[in-house]
């Protein structure tokens, strides 16, 4: 039919078996004269090789039903294409989300109405360059790349350079390299700091390093993460791209990592600021302990005037 509206849902298998979240998002965007397909396979794609899939760049908008890893899978599909992403949290924390499983209504009347902004969301640039290799491994992330020990009993030795000028080295369990979108995630676990996503930067943090000096590092978006697997290291390296696509990094390997030119794109639907997001999703104590101590203190007073007040009535 010309004109025809077209949206994919992302779910995983369970969930469009089991529930009823799944029919009912499909019938409500048919309703909304949307022609709509299924994606439901959640298996990551080999590491560095370019899934083939059919996906029509010409899609309005796809509606991811389920948690962050779901979304992650979303952005496997669309990446290369400009179709945005809307996330309605069906699994835990579901930072990504923008509505909740009890909002889809809502949702989908906005989705119909073209009722949201674009929100374009960094990118990490991998290249593996393997011992030997002409070329590299081409790879990206939305969230996060880790190189990590792939002996669990040992750690990995590894250099660090940014810019091309080595900073530190040492044995590690690993590194967490992340976007500002993956800030929030392993990186935040092991103690990296909360990147606004409007920011354009990369994030290190290194985990479990044996060294004096392992903090986290931030750079901005034309500075160049080099991560080098050392020829004597005790353990080989294991590289992982979101948490999906990942493969065993030889010792005398570097990982290259930089700010990709293209982007990912989130539709927001509600406009609430990401510091208002952190606070829910996190669910953080906006008072403090001063002021908690300070209020509890002041209500003891109170109720000690007015006891004593009552005990002379």
């Amino acid at each position: 039919m010309p004109g025809q509206r077209s949206a994919v849902v992302v779910t995983h298998r369970k969930l469009a078996t089991t529930g009823t979240e799944v029919k009912e998002v499909v019938e409500q965007l048919r309703d909304n004269g949307f022609d709509v397909s299924i994606v439901d396979n959640l298996e990551a794609p080999p590491f560095a090789v370019s899934e083939v899939q059919e996906f029509d760049p010409e899609t309005e908008i796809v509606v991811v039903l389920g948690g962050d890893g779901t979304i992650l899978r979303a952005a496997e599909l669309v990446k290369g294409t400009d179709v945005p992403i809307v996330g309605i949290n069906m699994g835990h924390v579901g930072f990504l989300a923008e509505f909740e499983s009890f909002q889809t209504r809502d949702a989908i009347a906005k989705i119909a109405a073209r009722d949201y902004t674009i929100d374009e969301r960094v990118i990490a640039w991998v290249d593996v360059w393997l011992p030997g290799a002409d070329e590299p491994l081409h790879e990206w992330a939305l969230n996060d790349v880790t190189l990590e020990r792939a002996d669990r009993g040992k750690m990995v030795e590894l250099s660090i350079s940014v810019d091309d000028v080595e900073m530190s080295s040492f044995g590690c369990d690993g590194v967490i390299v992340s976007t500002p979108t993956g800030s929030t995630a392993y990186a935040f676990s092991a103690g990296g700091p909360i990147i606004w996503p409007n920011v354009d930067a990369l994030q290190l943090v290194p985990l479990a390093a044996h060294a004096l000096f392992a903090r986290p590092l931030v750079i901005g978006s034309k500075s160049t993460f080099t991560l080098g697997v050392s020829e004597d290291s005790a353990s080989e390296g294991w590289i992982c791209c979101d948490g999906r696509r990942q493969r065993a990094v030889p010792r005398g390997s570097r990982i290259i990592v930089k700010q990709s030119p293209n982007s990912l794109r989130l539709a927001r639907l509600m406009g609430v600021p990401f510091t208002s997001r952190l606070v829910s999703k996190f669910d953080l104590p906006v008072q403090g302990w001063r002021e908690s101590n300070k209020n509890r203190g002041a209500d003891a007073h109170e109720g000690g005037v007015t006891g004593r007040a009552n005990g002379k009535m």
